[in-house]
């Protein structure tokens, strides 16, 4: 149980209306009196955040946190939220808690997304808030002033992604968002296929965010200011360009080596460039293996130092994804694959 006052939880398990086994289950549970089951419409879209907009109307706290069922945040969370909260400026509306993963051991993907997310949510995101720039959210231990989520509208019920694009819609209004110094544990999606899946619909959504942000370019820097604007054009932007653009450099520099072209252009300048583009690769590489090995070395995670090595093959599967991504933003861009827990061998309800 965390360690905050019963009586001043309000709390909702939120289940979708076409998932009547687990509403069968949850009905036959004895639940304290101060949590309430939420059965969402089966209607469209079948999302989370459409889950999430129908379940706010039914809470009645000051702040709203956000937890998966499969979640497992350290107990002092919401104490140590609310006296952040409590010690801040009115523009502060949200607080981002770490995200971890507990079966990081697992295999080779456990083992990447854990060093995947200790660079987002130990490095990136903390330095982000320090300069005061927009923070995409993660989908859990997000924690709010609850009026100006509801100011602003709450999630984008059809938007896949819809904690990044809401850090985004937060900073547009003029609010900011923190991170909080504690940790949420996760299972990591340690299979193939999940894992895809996931990663699809992330993307998908990273997608649909830029998109919607940049529909009107100018009226969103002048919210977002020029810094804010540049740093979510080289997230979002840089992120999906990336993705998709890492395995057409390599197809590209295989055809080269193959014809005995690489770096045999046919003038000074040609060359130039090629040797340009390729110390800004090696340098990409570079900062993020570093970075990633900086977030890993002071945590319980410090044995993956050696795999921040493999993190280039990994960004192939992340490719992977991201073409997947964008046929699906075409065909499907509101379809919501979820991703299976309580797969790994290693699940236990807190880190040793």
């Amino acid at each position: 149980m965390p360690d905050y006052p019963a009586a001043k939880l309000d709390i909702k398990i939120v289940l979708e209306a076409s998932d009547r086994d687990t509403i069968e289950a949850a009905q036959k549970l004895a639940f304290p009196g101060n949590v309430d089951l939420v059965v969402v419409p089966d209607r469209e879209p079948r999302t989370k955040p459409k889950a999430l907009n129908y379940a706010l109307h039914f809470a009645s706290g000051e702040f709203v946190v956000i937890y998966d069922a499969e979640d497992r945040p350290e107990p002092d969370q919401l104490r140590k939220a609310a006296t952040v909260f409590a010690q801040a400026p009115a523009d502060l509306v949200c607080l981002q808690a770490r995200l971890d993963y507990y079966n990081a051991r697992e295999n080779w993907l456990s083992r990447q997304f854990t060093i995947e997310y200790a660079t987002l949510f130990r490095g990136l995101l903390p330095l982000l808030a320090r300069f005061r720039l927009p923070l995409p959210l993660g989908g859990t231990s997000n924690h709010f002033r609850a009026a100006a989520l509801r100011e602003i509208g709450a999630w984008d019920p059809y938007n896949v992604t819809e904690d990044a694009d809401l850090g985004m819609r937060l900073a547009r209004a003029g609010y900011r968002t923190g991170t909080l110094e504690s940790t949420t544990w996760e299972e990591a999606c340690c299979r193939p296929m999940p894992w895809l899946k996931q990663r699809t619909r992330w993307l998908k959504g990273w997608m649909q965010t830029f998109g919607v942000h940049m529909r009107r370019p100018r009226e969103a820097m002048s919210e977002l200011g020029v810094a804010g604007f540049l740093s979510f054009h080289a997230y979002f932007a840089g992120i999906i360009v990336s993705a998709l653009a890492h395995p057409v450099f390599y197809i590209l520099m295989l055809y080269e080596v193959l014809q005995g072209r690489l770096f045999a252009g046919e003038g000074a300048m040609e060359n130039l460039l090629l040797w340009i583009a390729a110390v800004n690769f090696v340098g990409g590489y570079a900062a993020n293996i570093a970075l990633s090995a900086f977030a890993v070395a002071g945590t319980r995670h410090r044995h993956l130092m050696l795999h921040v090595l493999f993190i280039p093959v990994y960004w192939l599967f992340v490719s992977a994804a991201a073409y997947r991504a964008l046929w699906q933003l075409f065909h499907a861009p509101f379809h919501w694959e979820k991703t299976e827990h309580g797969v790994s061998r290693l699940a236990r309800p807190f880190p040793a």
